[in-house]
């Protein structure tokens, strides 16, 4: 099982990570992220998962899937008994603008938009954003910034994560485009048009 962040500090790794292998393999998922936290004075398990292999955030997790994991995770660790005190338990999906974490998520996502805080600026520049372009044999990263692609390695990256960006000709804002097609349809069954 591949988890690309974890912090697990004050917990027995190996209890958390032995009981939530076989679920997120029974789910057909990965973990991204598998962090240990505080939160207003209580603490909190947070498990980001998503599909494997896909390069669309988000893709194939449901609110459905995150409940069904969320109810097999938390009776796998109640059974493992892994955590004495009381917990929250978050189970989550990375969204749009996931974190991306080294070599593996850069060649995966080659192809979309990134946002890439480094360690090293390149021409200047400590914070790049551009079109990810993958990662070589010698571990450098290539990212398309306006027309010009730019090398680094993949060592001086501090910080990255994807980009949602707006496709032309979609709306922005709080409006959605199924309300002028429902309108629309509205307007033809009124006028005897049907659909």
């Amino acid at each position: 099982m591949r988890i690309a962040h974890e912090k697990l500090t004050g917990l027995d790794r190996d209890c958390v990570v032995g009981a939530l292998g076989p679920v997120l393999a029974a789910h057909h998922v990965d973990c991204v992220e598998l962090v240990w936290r505080s939160d207003r004075g209580e603490r909190v398990l947070e498990v980001t998962v998503e599909k494997p292999e896909v390069t669309e955030p988000g893709a194939g997790v449901t609110l459905d899937l995150l409940s069904e994991v969320s109810r097999d995770l938390s009776a796998a660790l109640d059974v493992a008994d892994c955590i004495a005190q009381r917990y929250r338990l978050e189970v989550g999906s990375p969204g749009l603008e996931r974190t991306l974490y080294g070599e593996a998520d850069f060649r995966r996502f080659a192809g979309r938009a990134a946002r890439l805080k480094l360690r090293v600026p390149v021409r200047g520049q400590h914070v790049l954003v551009g079109t990810l372009a993958g990662v070589d044999e010698e571990k450098q990263v290539s990212l398309d910034v306006r027309g010009e692609v730019v090398r680094f390695p993949v060592a001086d990256v501090d910080t990255a994560r994807l980009v949602f960006e707006w496709k032309k000709g979609e709306p922005r804002g709080s409006r959605s485009s199924a309300g002028g097609k429902a309108r629309d349809r509205r307007a033809r069954a009124r006028n005897g048009a049907g659909e």
